[in-house]
Order: C-alpha cells, then structure tokens, then sequence
C-alpha cells in the first residue's frame, strides 16, 4: 500500500516551485532595497511564546497550534505565525544593543490545525517584515510602500491596500465597552465562536465570515471614532504619507487583526480572485509586544504575505526554466564527445541537456522540443572530423556552424 501525504502538507513540484523561487527572489530583492536583511529562525519554539504574544483568546492559540510536550517535558509549538518568533530572536540576541532600529524579513513555513481549502493549508508558507525602534508614521507609510511595490514587481496590481487603526491601550479599551453594548442586543445572532469570544475578544465579530454575524455588526461603532488624539493624529500622518509617494489606499473600519499584539495602524492586501480567502498580506503595528515579550520597550510594525496565494494569483504565468542548449549526438564518439562539451558549458555558466540513451535523432529532437532549448547542437561523425556542427536557434530559426569547444558555443547562446 502506497504512503499518501498528510492532509493539508503540500507537495510543491518542479513547475511550481519555480514560481515559488520568483516569488521569493522578488521579496529578497525589494526588500534589501529598503534596507532589510534576513533572519531566520526555527520551526519549533516554546508554546508559552505565543500564548503571551498572540494571545489566549484567539482561535490561533484555542484551536489551531500544533502543540505537543517533547522528551524533555517541555511544552513546544510548530509555529504558526513568524513575528512572535522574530521578536523573541531579537531579545534574546539582544540586538538593540547594535541598534534598536532592525528591519529583518523572513520566510518560511508555518502551522495551523484548520480545515484545508483553497489557499490556506495545514502547512503553509509566509514572507514577513519586520521593523523595531520606530514609532512615526514615515515608517507605517514605508513599510506599506515596500508592500505594494513587491506586488508590482511581480506584476500584480489587483490586490488592494485596505487600511485602519486599532488604537492604543489608552482608546481601544473605550471602544470595547462601546461595541460590546452594541453586541449585547443581538448576542443571538453571533455564532457560536463570536458568543464565546463576547468578554474576551468582541471586535473579531467585525470580520466574522457567519452570515449571523455579519447581520449582527451593521451600524456597530467604529474603532476611528474612538481614538485618541495621539492614535488620529498617527493614523493622519500615515494617510499624508501614502498620498505623498502616490501609494493608494482604502479605508476598512471594520478590519481588525485576529492577534492581540496589533495596534494603532492595520493594513490588508485583498483580492476578489480567490473566492473567501481574500486577504493575501496583512499586518499592522505592535507597539507593545517586544516588551511584553520581556524585552525593552520599543515600538514595531510588520507584515505576513501568504505566499501559496501569492502563487495561485500567479497561476497563468509560466516560470519553468528552459536550457540554453540541447545536444544530440549520434554514436558513441558523439555521445562522449557531448558529454565533454556539456560539462564544460555547465562549468561556464550554461543549462545543458543531452540524451543519456544513445536514442535516434528524432526522438532526441522531440526531447528538445520538450524542454523547450533555446538552442540544439548536432554531433555525428563528420561533425567530429571537421571539427565544427550544426547550432540552430530554435526561436530565431537560423542555423550556423560552430567551433566543437565550450569557449566558442557559449560565446554564441549567452550572446
């Protein structure tokens, strides 16, 4: 009996995983263009890391982490978000100390125990950023920037920036009372999850999917009107500049963030493309979780981007490498001689294919043609007495003779 993969684990295969490959390329690129560096951190970390930082009340924590008591009895968790896991490397390391100014990105997998459907699994892949020590509004403005130039690097401009603001522990706890008693007339609407969530974490009934729900929060307040001068005159100055660098936005009272950590201002990327699973970055600023963290009192913004739906949006563009050259040989001489001419290309920086086989030059072409060369090489007898062979372009359609050497071949299809 054949072993099958775990539910919600996917296999990603050559021809997708080159797509994946770009995605990544592009986030390293354009984010060590504002001044990012790489961290990397484990899978595996203490459960009582995001207990604290995400929150007890959350379904992430009540439901969804993969949690379990190792040899050692300790409590661990595969994570299932990368900026708990970020910050606890930043205290541990101490690397305020170097500066308390970081900007770090990463990438990588993350777990969640939920129901496997388009676009979200059981094991799934982020790009994050990060940034500490900086509490001005020039940094939410930039941070969003970087966000919405990634995408159009990558030539997407469907999805949307959606904005708000949580407010701060000064405000937010006003509003709380304020949607509560809202809340309190139409608690039997609320679905089971949102009931349950009442005391302890009401503003998640504003992003609900349950049609109840979603009833139940027409006319609730919101958050905007219940900030204070400090979170409005923040939440203004990130809206001046984004307008400033032409970075367009929409406001979304009704976005909150399923993390306790958020504050202050909150940000989606959405899309209509991908049916319920709309959101494909989203993030905000966590003024107070490095601290909570039991590190030093420092202000940070990021951002998670969902790189499985980053992918489906890029479904339609093909990223499969083609070689530079396919070489058919005809007879033993020919063969070996190939296999000498395709190390040496290799060596010099060319992708190289040859038939292992010894099969007839038909079925050889009909393997170049597979993979698509861009150009072919033809070597048999006469060509290994003159010295020179055939090289035709297969997508100009010229053909021309060519030195048998490596220097001269690569002159010619790296141009």
């Amino acid at each position: 009996m054949a072993i099958n993969g775990i539910k919600g684990f996917n296999d990603i295969l050559p021809g997708d995983v080159e797509k994946w490959q770009h995605i990544e390329a592009t986030a390293r690129r354009v984010f060590e263009l504002y001044g990012f560096s790489e961290i990397r951190t484990p899978i595996l970390e203490k459960t009582e890391l995001f207990c604290r930082s995400i929150g007890d009340a959350t379904d992430i924590v009540e439901k969804e982490m993969y949690s379990f008591v190792d040899k050692g009895e300790n409590k661990v968790t595969m994570r299932p978000e990368g900026t708990a896991a970020v910050m606890r490397a930043f205290i541990e390391h101490k690397m305020q100390a170097l500066d308390p100014v970081a900007r770090l990105y990463y990438m990588g997998p993350m777990f969640r125990y939920e129901r496997p459907q388009k676009g979200r699994y059981r094991q799934f892949h982020q790009i994050g950023a990060e940034v500490t020590g900086v509490s001005a509004p020039t940094v939410d403005a930039q941070v969003l920037t970087m966000l919405t130039h990634f995408f159009a690097e990558l030539g997407l401009d469907e999805p949307s920036l959606q904005i708000n603001s949580l407010g701060c522990p000064k405000c937010r706890p006003v509003y709380r009372e304020a949607l509560k008693s809202f809340l309190l007339s139409k608690i039997e609407l609320l679905c089971e999850d949102c009931n349950r969530r009442y005391e302890t974490n009401p503003l998640r009934a504003l992003d609900c999917k349950s049609p109840g729900c979603q009833e139940a929060t027409k006319g609730a307040p919101a958050m905007l009107e219940y900030l204070c001068p400090e979170c409005a005159e923040h939440f203004e100055a990130t809206k001046k500049y984004l307008e400033l660098v032409g970075t367009t936005y929409q406001i979304n009272e009704r976005m909150v963030r399923g993390l306790d950590y958020y504050t202050r201002t909150t940000f989606e990327l959405v899309t209509g493309l991908l049916g319920s699973q709309s959101a494909v970055a989203a993030g905000g600023r966590y003024d107070g979780l490095i601290s909570d963290l039991g590190g030093p009192a420092l202000p940070g913004i990021g951002f998670a981007i969902g790189v499985e739906r980053v992918a489906l949006l890029l479904a339609e563009k093909d990223f499969s490498r083609r070689p530079d050259l396919f070489i058919a040989a005809l007879g033993d001489e020919a063969h070996a001689e190939a296999f000498k001419i395709m190390s040496a290309l290799q060596r010099l920086g060319a992708a190289v294919e040859i038939d292992y086989e010894g099969k007839s030059l038909k079925s050889q072409m009909r393997r170049a043609d597979k993979f698509k060369s861009r150009f072919t090489l033809i070597i048999g007898g006469d060509e290994l007495a003159r010295g020179t062979a055939p090289l035709k372009d297969m997508d100009g359609g010229t053909q021309s003779d060519v030195a048998l050497n490596a220097d001269a071949i690569v002159k010619v299809i790296k141009g």
